[in-house]
């Protein structure tokens, strides 16, 4: 059964604070210290992490690394074992990904959570379509769903020649900008962006990261997910390596360079270990790559603050 919906864009979560709206000072969404267990493995610990609206807070690090329990946590999956979670500077303890959606934090999914078959408009309104007419004779109202998802879609700066068509035969970049214009028109405040670019070319990964700066200008809080150094610098204004499941890295962008960054991401020592083996293999040229004392020396000074920022 279809329920009513005539939110509109932009209003507010039901369950956010009236009372104490957020500045670009005050994060939206704030962890201190918080960690996960399962039993006695330790998925995450430690991790500080500020979100302010309109900034892009990019998470990198690599497989393993605990980015996967951050964005449960965040987004009402799991529960955090240790550290506090605040959301307008108020302790949360979400038990469902509904909580937090209440709370204005959206989360898009690599998979997207969309009908392949389904046209762009119906993905766009899917669980929440609006209808019209009085019970019981309440139907859907798809005329405005398909003029509400057109202008959405153009606000954002997105023109598709046919909402009829399948939103599977869009491009895998399409697809991705579609789930950040719905998140916006039903109210996010935090988008949670999983791995947008992990699947792309170069193309449109360009016009998913275009899009990502477009949510950051309209005020939203994004957390963009990676573990492409070069796409994160290209938009982010504070990144955080996870390593491990602990902070290796928290600084704003005038505080860290690309290189430092991709040497966070790796791990100073990891690259001159493997300088060091290739060293050893025939045919490979290793005079142009930096000295160990170098990379280790760019990770160290960057990684030291990075214990009292959140």
């Amino acid at each position: 059964m279809t329920t009513d919906n005539t939110a509109a864009r932009g209003a507010a979560p039901k369950n956010a604070p009236k009372d104490t709206p957020p500045t670009a000072d005050r994060p939206v969404v704030e962890l201190r210290g918080a960690g996960k267990s399962y039993g006695n493995i330790r998925a995450l610990h430690g991790v500080d992490l500020a979100v302010h609206p309109g900034k892009v807070t990019c998470v990198l690090g690599d497989n393993g690394a605990g980015k996967s329990t951050l964005i449960k946590i965040i987004s009402g999956l799991h529960q955090h074992t240790e550290g506090e979670f605040l959301v307008d500077g108020e302790p949360v303890r979400f038990t469902t990904p509904r909580e937090a959606l209440d709370r204005g934090i959206a989360t898009v999914y690599q998979d997207l959570a969309t009908v392949p078959l389904m046209p762009v408009w119906r993905n766009f309104f899917l669980g929440s379509e609006m209808t019209k007419g009085p019970w019981p004779f309440r139907r859907l109202d798809i005329a405005r769903m398909k003029r509400t998802a057109d202008e959405e879609l153009r606000n954002m700066g997105i023109v598709l020649d046919d909402l009829e068509q399948p939103i599977g035969t869009l491009s895998g970049g399409q697809r991705q900008c579609v789930a950040i214009a719905r998140a916006v028109y039903f109210g996010a405040r935090v988008l949670i962006l999983d791995e947008p670019t992990a699947a792309l070319g170069v193309k449109q990964s360009g016009v998913v990261l275009k899009y990502i700066a477009a949510a950051r200008d309209r005020g939203l809080g994004v957390i963009f997910i990676t573990h492409n150094p070069h796409h994160a610098y290209m938009v982010g204004d504070h990144f955080s390596v996870l390593r491990l499941g602990t902070l290796e890295l928290s600084a704003a962008r005038d505080e860290v360079t690309l290189e430092e960054l991709t040497n966070h991401m790796a791990g100073g020592a990891e690259l001159a270990a493997l300088k060091h083996e290739l060293s050893q293999v025939r045919g490979v040229d290793v005079e142009e790559l930096p000295d160990a004392e170098d990379l280790t020396a760019s990770a160290a000074p960057a990684a030291a603050p990075s214990e009292g920022k959140s």
